[in-house]
């Protein structure tokens, strides 16, 4: 039964990041041609966190069925612990400030929790 869980949960993981590297290439493609602030190229990231994190969630809940909100909070926050881990690993570091993390933090785990609760 926990591995089920497990493995639904794994699998919107998954699902998330592949989409995460869709949108990012997107955005990439939109930042050359339209040449964008980084401003705005932040508010895009941003904006992929919730979209990926809240179609992780909805994902985790639906395979999951019980306690939805908890499996689409508990993506969204190992969404944002694998990111967290790989650009702790590449950048040899914190690459942002604790307010800008925590940001990223909530906005993960809360847009996860959303979905979760939408399945």
């Amino acid at each position: 039964m926990a591995n089920s869980k497990m493995k639904a949960v794994l699998r919107s993981l998954l699902f998330s990041y592949l989409l995460t590297g869709i949108l990012l290439v997107l955005s990439a493609f939109a930042l050359y041609k339209l040449r964008l602030k980084e401003s705005q190229v932040a508010i895009a990231v941003n904006a992929i966190y919730i979209i990926t994190c809240l179609i992780g969630g909805f994902l985790a809940g639906k395979g999951i069925r019980q306690r939805r909100f908890f499996w689409g909070f508990l993506l969204g926050a190992l969404y944002f612990l694998v990111l967290f881990l790989v650009s702790m690993i590449l950048g040899k570091g914190l690459s942002g400030n604790i307010t800008q993390i925590g940001t990223t933090l909530a906005i993960c785990a809360l847009s996860g929790t959303v979905g979760g609760m939408m399945s």
